[in-house]
This record gives structure tokens, sequence and C-alpha cells, in this order.
């Protein structure tokens, strides 16, 4: 039996294997050949596995738990007692109701280690070996499932009548900062402490005004029937220029409508396309990479906006 990372490794070595072969990339790799060396780097001890000559590595399997646990890393010169405390931190069972058995790698019964005081060395454990933990404790956290299956932890209940009696529960705050502010929102709430934070931290901080997420699917219409692919634009925030590239709803990032723009220069996020949260790319207009971006229509102006050239922006300068 592999135990976890030989596993790993030697299912990262197949896959190499398989890829030379698969690519005709060097000599052709036939299935035996491949096996022997998939052996080979199985057996093979790298750096990272440096341990001491008395240093076992056990899995570890108990009686009320379905997990098993994979190569934890023993001492054989540790005595039973110490390896049951050892263990008691994977699985909780205190050593006292700890009973261990040592199985083969056929998980046949190799020694019960009834004796704390013997070193863990005296029952021969060879790595891939298993201790099994049974937990003699009656009233045990784990039994039944009890520290897998969450549906058997009791949880806290409270009554509809009880909950709205309390004065600190949040229906009541809630309805509160309701009362003191009809547009309250978590969003909103959150972006003024942040804004509190911001202001102490740089008095000369102007935070911008709160502005409700759009929810409307016709929002924006009238602004963006105003403006026609193929207008020069300019963003009102930060002077870029570009040309107009699509006009039209994009549900991947918000409702309402949107303007794409082609950007005179790398200042975009994107290439004309949209990948939603769900991991789909929608293209709305080809550009290379970092010149698009999408912007709401009161976000920039149409018109007379022709490209800048840098060099006569440099002799003005002059």
């Amino acid at each position: 039996f592999l135990g976890g990372g030989i596993l790993r490794r030697s299912l990262v070595f197949l896959q190499y294997l398989l890829q030379q072969r698969g690519n005709g990339r060097g000599r052709r790799v036939t299935m035996s050949v491949a096996l022997n060396e998939l052996k080979d780097y199985v057996g093979w001890e790298s750096g990272g596995q440096a341990r001491a000559e008395s240093t076992v590595l056990l899995h570890v399997t108990h009686s009320n738990l379905q997990a098993r646990m994979f190569e934890i890393r023993l001492d054989r010169h540790m005595s039973v007692g110490t390896v049951k405390e050892k263990l008691r931190t994977h699985t909780g069972t205190g050593s006292v109701f700890a009973h261990l058995t040592l199985l083969d790698e056929n998980q046949q019964v190799v020694a019960d280690l009834c004796d704390d005081s013997l070193m863990l060395g005296y029952f021969s454990p060879l790595d891939g070996y298993t201790l099994h933990i049974t937990d003699l404790d009656p009233h045990s956290l784990s039994a039944g499932g009890g520290l897998e299956d969450v549906n058997l932890v009791k949880k806290y209940e409270i009554s509809e009548e009880d909950y709205l009696k309390r004065e600190d529960n949040f229906r009541a705050w809630k309805e509160a900062k309701k009362r003191e502010d009809p547009s309250w929102s978590f969003a909103k709430e959150i972006k003024e402490r942040q804004d509190a934070q911001r202001k102490k931290a740089d008095p000369s901080f102007v935070p911008e005004p709160w502005k409700e997420v759009e929810t409307s699917e016709e929002s924006y219409k009238e602004l963006a029937e105003r403006i026609k692919v193929g207008d020069r634009c300019e963003v009102t925030l930060g002077g870029k220029r570009g040309e107009v590239r699509y006009v039209g709803k994009i549900p991947a990032i918000a409702a309402g409508w949107w303007v794409g723009v082609q950007y005179d220069e790398p200042v975009g996020k994107n290439d004309g396309s949209i990948t939603s949260k769900l991991g789909r790319t929608s293209r709305f207009f080809e550009c290379p990479p970092n010149y698009g971006g999408f912007l709401r229509p009161d976000k920039l102006l149409v018109g007379d906006y022709p490209e800048r050239d840098i060099f006569d922006e440099e002799e003005e300068d002059e």
C-alpha cells in the first residue's frame, strides 16, 4: 500500500512518462520501461524525505472515526504511552482509554500494544503499517459519529417570542438604522466606516457620495441612447480618450446599460471581453490587451476628442 506522499509522487511521475510517450519527445517509452522507471522513482529517497533511522511512518485508524490518517511520523524509541499521548492530539481519545493494535499492510494483526512502558520498536513496525485505536471510553465525544456528523451536535435554539424580547436582537438594530436613514444598507454602513478610517488617517481625504447599486435593467438607458459605436470619447475622470466600441447591457458586470471603449493607449483593464464570476467569458468587441474598458454612460463625454499626440504635448510644455 502506497502512503499519501509516495502515491502523489508516483502519479506525478507517471503523468510525466505518459506525456513523453504521447508527445513523441525523446526515445519511445514502452509500457514495461515506464513501469520499471516508475518503480525506481517510487523507491528513491529524496532529500525532502530525510529522516532519522528510528522514524517510522504509520497510518492511523480509529474505532469511532471514519477518517484515516496517513503517514503519521513516530519514533521507534517512543514508549507506547507516549505514542498514545501523541495520537490524542489527532483523535481526541485520552491515553487511559486508548487501546492500540498494530496491523501490517494487509490489515492483519501484528500485535496488541498493551504495555505502555514498552518501546514502539519492540513490536517491529514498518512503514505502511497501521495503528488502530480502540476507544474504550463509554462517554467518548467521538462515539456514534459525534465528531464527524454535525447533525448530532445540539444546536442553540430560541423561540421567536424570546428572540424579539432581547434588546440586542438583529432585527431591532436594523429597524433602528432604517429609522435613522431610510436608505441604510450593509454596503453603505461598511463604506461609511471605511471612509471614517481613511479620514482619520488623512484629514484631507474627501469621500465620494454614496450611490446605490443599480438593479434596474433600464438604468442609464437615456444617456446610452445618445452614444453611438464609433464616437470619439473622453473619460470625465482622468481624461483618457478612445473610441466607443459597444453600447448595451452587460449582465456579467451589473444591471443597466454600459459603454465599451477602446482606449488610445494601454490604460484599460481588458481586451473587450468580460469574465463572469462563474468563469464564463463574453466578448463584446475586439481590441489589444489592456486597451479595453467598460463604463457607465455618465462617466464619459462624446464629441470631438481626437487622439492626443504626445510629441505635440511635449513641445507645448517646453
